[in-house]
């Protein structure tokens, strides 16, 4: 009773009146019964940063499949493309008709009462207050009027409407205008954005991607594989700098490390050339950190046997003097055995050149301003795993035994399996962020993201396999069972059951993996029960896949998967008003259409508006 009394005290000085209880109570239920705002998933963007970009922009089609809806029998094709590709790049598009000469006043006037058009759509399912706090405050009043403007019999609203348009085009306003209403159209087409992880590597912006999505209004992110290597690179892991370091080196985007983050790689290059002098500056480069980065490994698995990984320290397995390696039982031949840093019986310990580079590179790490700041902006908006709105969303797997039972890792004297085990690993993952993270678990975020029995990793990785022998039967990379049972209905239903997800319309989204649409992989698996979204964003996955990737729609009336063609460039897209191809796949309709009052933001609202009808209750009885 005591209890009660505060939380009412607490309520009522926010709601000082029955009538402003009863106003609060009207408006949470009308939002209650407006449609879900629609989700977008995205997942292995892999720092292609224009790909990226578009699919921001057109929000994976949804933008184009509203201008068709609208104007489908008005316009022709050609000006339907002109529309969105206006909406994707406003400031472009303005810039180039103007060096054009093709700007008039009647351009003007019709582009913008399209565009208000289509922006009355896309704002249809939101509340008035939710859609003027998307407006840009300089143009909300304006915005807002021309929104909401209803005809008339007299035809008084129409004048009003066209002399606002006038006066905007007369003061030559119209540049500032169509470009608010640009961005105001791509905010309110896609109401929250998922990342389900793998922002970084192989294309080399994942900087610029990250600096976009930190001022994006809506959005969580699911840690992938190569986000967790970075993250434990940007809190000191040793090993996890020497992976980051090869991986950049390996597809040649060392830009995003030197003028993305100011991480200079030339001690590296000036050492590796002193030592492999047979080799080019960076050929040389990439072999001097490969072999850091396996004394590193080797170090790692000594120290914790609790990874059973020791099969996985190589470079003792080495027979130089017949130029082949040990390798799960097999002998084979070696590419390169000119290792002048490798001492025998000493071959994990680092050389005093090799301490030296790898000094530099984690002081440079630690203190790249930027990094840091992308960094904390991940662990700010991401986790191990996130449940949104009866869906359950990770990156790479949970990793099962053969039989199909939850499998996991053995630390500090408990086996942590399932969700106790994501947890256990999210836990970790914050820790490395103090001031002297403990050497344990930066050891842990390098096996986050390579670890055979790894959540993120789900494989065997065989990095030094690929890089010194010739013969790809080495490289045989095993995987969890997992993805071998992550075909059935019944191990999705355990693993949602596990996470606390027991409706029928709980799914699975899943990053990770490529789809080979190619070899006729479809990214629908156990009927419909888990989504794998990951289609190959990176062009070094393009032959694999067949296709640049996939994304997930998820609005009122249903889930979408779009399977995207590779995308050219925004130049081309601003020359000829080219757009991605994609194909969209409706697999599951709604029986009835999703409102806000079905999503976690809705039931948080129905709680509260249970509170108010108890303080309501309150007033009525007068205050007691």
């Amino acid at each position: 009773m005591e209890d009660r009394k505060i939380w009412l005290k607490l309520l009522k000085e926010k709601y000082p009146s029955k009538q402003a209880v009863c106003g609060e109570i009207i408006n949470l239920n009308a939002i209650i019964n407006l449609p879900k705002g629609t989700e977008h998933f995205m997942s292995d963007i892999h720092g292609e940063y224009e790909a990226f970009l578009h699919i921001m922009n057109n929000c994976s089609g949804v933008i184009k499949e509203k201008v068709n809806m609208l104007w489908h029998d008005q316009l022709s094709e050609m000006e339907r493309d002109e529309i969105c590709t206006l909406i994707y790049y406003p400031r472009e598009v303005l810039s180039r008709k103007k060096q054009q000469g093709v700007l008039s006043e009647e351009w003007y006037h019709m582009t913008l009462t399209y565009l208000i058009e289509l922006a009355k759509t896309v704002s249809s399912k939101y509340t008035r207050s939710k859609v003027r706090k998307a407006m840009p405050s300089e143009f909300e009043y304006i915005i807002d009027e021309l929104l909401h403007f209803m005809p008339d019999e007299d035809g008084n609203q129409y004048v009003y409407h066209e002399k606002i348009l006038d006066t905007i085009i007369g003061i030559d306003n119209s540049d500032e205008f169509i470009i608010a209403l640009s961005e105001l159209i791509k905010r309110l087409a896609v109401d929250h954005l998922h990342i389900v992880g793998d922002i970084f590597d192989r294309g080399g912006s994942a900087d610029k991607i990250l600096d976009l999505l930190m001022e994006y209004h809506s959005l969580d992110i699911e840690w992938g594989n190569h986000d967790i290597l970075w993250m434990g690179a940007a809190s000191g892991s040793e090993a996890c700098i020497a992976m980051v370091v090869r991986n950049n080196i390996k597809y040649n985007c060392i830009q995003i490390m030197e003028s993305g983050y100011g991480i200079s790689l030339r001690p590296l290059v000036l050492f590796a050339e002193h030592t492999y002098k047979d080799l080019s500056p960076m050929d040389a480069a990439y072999k001097a950190i490969s072999v850091i980065l396996f004394k590193l490994e080797g170090q790692i698995i000594d120290r914790n046997p609790e990874y059973d990984m020791k099969e996985r320290r190589m470079l003792h397995k080495i027979d130089y003097e017949n130029k082949t390696v040990e390798c799960e039982g097999r002998i084979y031949p070696m590419q390169d055995t000119d290792f002048p840093t490798i001492e025998k019986g000493k071959e994990y310990e680092l050389s005093e050149g090799e301490c030296e580079v790898l000094n530099e590179l984690k002081f440079s790490f630690l203190n790249s301003q930027r990094l840091q700041t992308h960094i904390d902006f991940l662990y700010e908006k991401g986790s191990m795993y996130r449940r949104y709105n009866g869906n359950l969303l990770y990156h790479g797997c949970i990793p099962l035994d053969e039989d199909g039972n939850f499998d996991g890792i053995h630390m500090n004297g408990k086996t942590y399996m399932g969700k106790e085990y994501l947890d256990y690993a999210e836990m970790i993952a914050r820790r490395v962020r103090t001031s002297n993270p403990k050497q344990s678990d930066l050891d842990f975020m390098w096996y986050l993201w390579c670890g055979r029995k790894s959540p993120l990793s789900g494989r065997n990785v065989k990095t030094f396999e690929r890089t010194f022998i010739a013969d790809n039967t080495a490289w045989k990379e095993e995987v969890n069972p997992y993805y071998k049972h992550y075909y059935s209905v019944k191990t999705c239903n355990m693993i949602l059951r596990e996470f606390g997800l027991y409706s029928k319309l709980s799914h699975i989204i899943n990053g990770h993996t490529p789809v080979r649409t190619g070899k006729g992989e479809e990214p629908v698996r156990a009927k419909g029960k888990l989504i794998v979204i990951d289609g190959g964003f990176s062009k070094a996955y393009h032959k694999t896949t067949g296709i640049a990737g996939y994304t997930l729609i998820y609005n009122s009336h249903g889930m979408r998967i779009k399977a995207h063609q590779p995308f050219e460039s925004v130049e081309k897209a601003l020359q000829n008003n080219t757009d991605i191809e994609s194909t969209s796949t409706m697999f599951e309709t709604e029986a009835h259409r999703v409102m806000v009052g079905d999503t976690d933001n809705g039931k948080k609202l129905k709680e509260e508006i249970e509170m108010l009808k108890q303080l309501l209750k309150y007033y009525q009885d007068g205050g007691r």
